[in-house]
């Protein structure tokens, strides 16, 4: 017995098993394209492109659908130089003795290091936060759930968006992160998640080769 408002669900448009199939090889192999972008140009985005990202990213599914996601949209280069500031600050920390060796040795063959001159260089820096409390409707304080998981998946669809624009992008998580919630004037009960650097690559860009490895099918699906 359904007691809540409703209405029909509208479906998809019926496809035949080979245009599924077909479907679902060309998301994937559009996706396999993706790669995290360390060089950045200043090319500009419309801010079109990101307007509609953040409206893809917003209709991810999420706990009671409460929605408990912020995106601040920073382009002020000013404040990209606070940011990049208080942000480099952390990682020299965490190069020099925060971080256990193992973890060093993991990111060694990705050449990263306390030099995050992207955070400036990008046109655009997301910064994703997640709200512990909310609800719906403006204003409303109440409890909100899966919240990880929620702004997870909510942050894969902005991914999965920009990169249908063809826009770079790279997911940026310096630790702590609290600076983020003065530079972008959110309030103390949400929690910043990660900075999603978006723009054009730098005409030289690379990326490392051990980036492009990924697990195959057998290493990350079992059927049972």
């Amino acid at each position: 017995m359904r007691d809540h408002p409703a209405q029909p669900w509208s479906g998809l448009a019926p496809l035949s098993d080979d245009e599924r199939v077909a479907r679902a090889r060309g998301f994937r192999d559009a996706l396999r394209e993706r790669r995290t972008c360390r060089y950045f140009s200043d090319a500009p985005v419309p801010r079109a492109v990101i307007e509609a990202a953040i409206e893809a990213a917003g209709t991810a599914p999420s706990g009671a659908n409460h929605q408990p996601w912020h995106f601040a949209v920073i382009e002020s280069a000013e404040l990209k130089a606070r940011v990049r500031a208080a942000a480099e600050e952390e990682e020299r920390a965490f190069y020099a003795g925060k971080a256990s060796d193992e973890w060093l040795e993991a990111l060694a063959p990705l050449g990263t290091d306390p030099d995050k001159s992207f955070l400036e260089v990008a046109p655009y820096l997301i910064v994703v936060f997640a709200q512990r409390r909310g609800g719906i409707e403006p204003g409303e304080d109440r409890q909100n759930y899966y919240v990880n998981e929620s702004v997870g998946i909510a942050t894969g669809f902005l991914l999965a968006a920009l990169h249908a624009a063809h826009v770079a992008t790279l997911t940026h998580t310096p630790n702590p992160m609290k600076f983020l919630n003065e530079a972008c004037g959110r309030p103390e009960t949400e929690k910043p998640v990660m900075i999603v650097v978006a723009g054009h690559a730098a005409p030289d860009a690379t990326v490392p080769l051990h980036a492009l490895r990924k697990k195959p099918l057998a290493q990350i699906a079992s059927w049972l």
